[in-house]
């Protein structure tokens, strides 16, 4: 039953969207109507040629067409726009350019995740963060070759690894014919090692 009841408001929604359209359609014919009336009556009572009279109804309807085919870019521009702003001014109102400073102010410089879209400055404007998703901030630091890049964790602080292995054969062929699995299965746990330094 609850598909029945999405179904209805879709279907309901979309007779909304066409009888706006068909309102604006009506809306774009009725001026496009007055303008040709417009034209010509303006054409016989200043006395003009036919040809003079048949130019002025063609720019009149090609600006009433352009103006009809340009409302949608208009309307969406103006919401970018707004939205823009928008986001701007949420930046600064009751923030921090504002006297109550209630902007909280997250500092990140031990490194941190930013979940959702962030704005900040930068040199040339306004960055965004987070626009796609979660996105990690990790600090910089200069190695010792003195080039500038992300630490990886735990190092600097490495300790030696020593590791010791006794092996036990009854001969050498049967340590030669085991030897791989020995060496795969060291390197498994110097590599489960290093993981929990």
């Amino acid at each position: 039953m609850a598909s029945d009841d999405g179904v209805d408001s879709d279907r309901l929604s979309d007779l909304r969207t066409m009888d706006t359209l068909t309102q604006s359609l009506n809306r774009s014919s009725e001026s496009f109507g007055k303008s040709i009336v417009n034209a010509f009556s303006r054409g016989v009572v200043e006395g003009k040629r036919f040809e003079d009279v048949l130019r002025s109804v063609g720019r009149s309807m090609t600006d009433s067409l352009l103006k009809t085919a340009l409302k949608p870019l208009q309307t969406g521009l103006s919401n970018l726009i707004g939205a823009g702003m928008k986001s701007l001014t949420g930046l600064f109102s009751g923030g921090l350019a504002s006297s109550g400073g209630s902007v909280s102010v997250a500092p990140f410089a031990e490194g941190g995740i930013v979940a959702s879209p962030s704005y900040f400055p930068t040199g040339r404007g306004l960055g965004l963060m987070g626009e796609r998703g979660a996105e990690a901030i990790m600090p910089l630091s200069r190695g010792p070759d003195g080039r500038l890049g992300v630490r990886a964790a735990g190092s600097g602080s490495a300790r030696p690894l020593s590791v010791v292995v006794q092996v036990s054969t009854p001969d050498a062929e049967s340590f030669r014919r085991s030897e791989a699995q020995i060496s795969a299965a060291i390197a498994r746990a110097v590599a489960r090692g290093s993981r929990a330094l």
